[in-house]
Parts: C-alpha cells; structure tokens; sequence
C-alpha cells in the first residue's frame, strides 16, 4: 500500500483577483454562452447555470419559469461573490417582468446586481442617445408583442416591428446568416435611429458591425446588450463590437 504524505502545513490560499460574473439561462438555449464568453475582458469570467424551458416560445411557457429562476441562480458558485447576474431571456424577461426576475434572483443572491437583455438594451439606446428603433424578433406575434410594448413603455418610439413567426428556440440557434441580414432589410426604416434584434438564441452577434455597416445606425443584439449590461454593472471596462461599445469606451464609461 502506498503512503500517503500529507504537507505540513496546506497552502496559503490569495484573495479571488477575478471578477465573476453569473448568467441564467434556458435550458434550450445553444448561443448565449459562447457570445456571452466572448465579450468577457481578461480578468473576468462568466458562470453558467440553466433553467428548465420547454418549447414553444409562448408567452404561457415563458411564465413557467419563474419557480425555477431561484434555484438556477442559487447554482452559480455557492458561497463564491458574484458581481453581477444576467438572466439571459430576452422575451422571458419582458413576459415574466424584469422587477419579478431580478427578485427571484435576489432570494438567493441578495445584493447582486442583476441584468436583463431588455434593461440593458434600454439604457444602451439611452447612452447613444436614441429615441426611435426597430424591432427584429425571431417569435411568434404573441410573444413578439410584448417586447414592442416593454421598449415604448421604457419611452423608445418602435417605429417598425418585424418578426419571423418561429417557435422553437432551437431552430432559432441556426438561423442562417443571410437569412439574418434579409430580415434586417426587411425590417429597417428611415426613421429608426437605431435597431434592436432580440432574442439570445438568435446568432447576431458576429454580425452586428456587418449590420450597422449596411444600415449605417447602430445595432443592439440581445447577447451584446446583455454582456454590456453584466460588465457595466460590475464596474468594468470591456471591448466588444458594435458601437454600444466603442461609444462607451470612447467615453470612458464602465463598460
């Protein structure tokens, strides 16, 4: 039998020196997780946990979560300081309501500041200093509705609305490129000062300087605005694309 040498003493374990950061997610979600590490700067991290979703993308199915958020967010790294939570459900947001997200959320993390796609794209429009958007959804019209109506509540005149009647978040996920671009076409108008595409399954991000290349306004995604969101309400600078970010680094503002 082998011995088994102990040390002496055990190591000196340092202060955390990184930042971390949680996110909720749906269980059927296959996109916000890559986008939302690609946004992370050097010395801070994002951990994951999911809550259970079951398709179709309805507002009845949406409103199902709320038992879970709780548990799903008491997950991330129990006993471990968190900077901020998002909770990364753009239509779930606005259907289950962003006061009762944020909630369910500080039950279990009391004190953590928690984002919202929908909360963080409000206050990105507000640092461009835009008033009037379009709106490109993936949802079917009942679930589409809703997030209209959250951005002219917030006081975003949603000039244009367009949706592409999908059901089920995973077919969302792969959505082809230029299928993307087609609907952003098909949505623009001239009065729109700037754009919002929502729904973190929908692969936007990558595409989102091409965008704002062609319509020549910028572009919100849900997974941009929430990792935006999630850093700025951590305190920390960030780089990522569009020019939600390049106006806030160009600022000098958290990120």
């Amino acid at each position: 039998m082998t011995a088994i040498i102990t040390a002496a003493a055990p190591p000196v374990v340092p202060g955390d020196p990184v930042r971390r950061l949680g996110l909720v997610v749906l269980s059927t979600d296959l996109t916000i997780e890559a986008d939302t590490i690609s946004l992370m700067q050097p010395g801070v991290r994002v951990h994951v946990s999911r809550v259970s979703f079951t398709n179709p993308t309805t507002p009845e199915n949406l409103a199902a979560m709320v038992p879970h958020l709780a548990a799903s967010a008491d997950l991330i790294l129990p006993g471990v300081p968190l900077a901020a939570i998002g909770f990364g459900c753009t239509s779930g947001s606005v259907v289950i309501g962003v006061d009762t997200v944020r909630g369910a959320i500080a039950a279990v993390r009391p004190g953590v500041p928690v984002v919202t796609p929908v909360d963080a794209a409000v206050q990105g429009f507000a640092a461009l200093g835009v008033t009037r958007i379009a709106l490109l959804t993936p949802y079917l019209p009942q679930t589409a509705a809703p997030v209209a109506e959250y951005f002219a509540a917030a006081g975003l005149d949603v000039v244009r609305c367009y949706g592409l009647g999908m059901a089920d978040d995973r077919d969302i996920a792969r959505v082809a490129e230029d299928d993307i671009l087609a609907a952003v076409r098909a949505t623009d108008d001239p009065a729109a000062q700037a754009f919002f595409v929502s729904c973190t399954a929908l692969p936007v991000l990558r595409l989102i300087p091409r965008i704002e290349a062609a319509l020549g306004k910028p572009v919100l995604g849900s997974n941009q605005a929430l990792g935006w969101g999630m850093l700025r309400a951590a305190g920390q600078f960030g780089g990522g694309p569009g020019q939600l970010f390049a106006s806030s680094a160009s600022e000098g503002t958290p990120a």
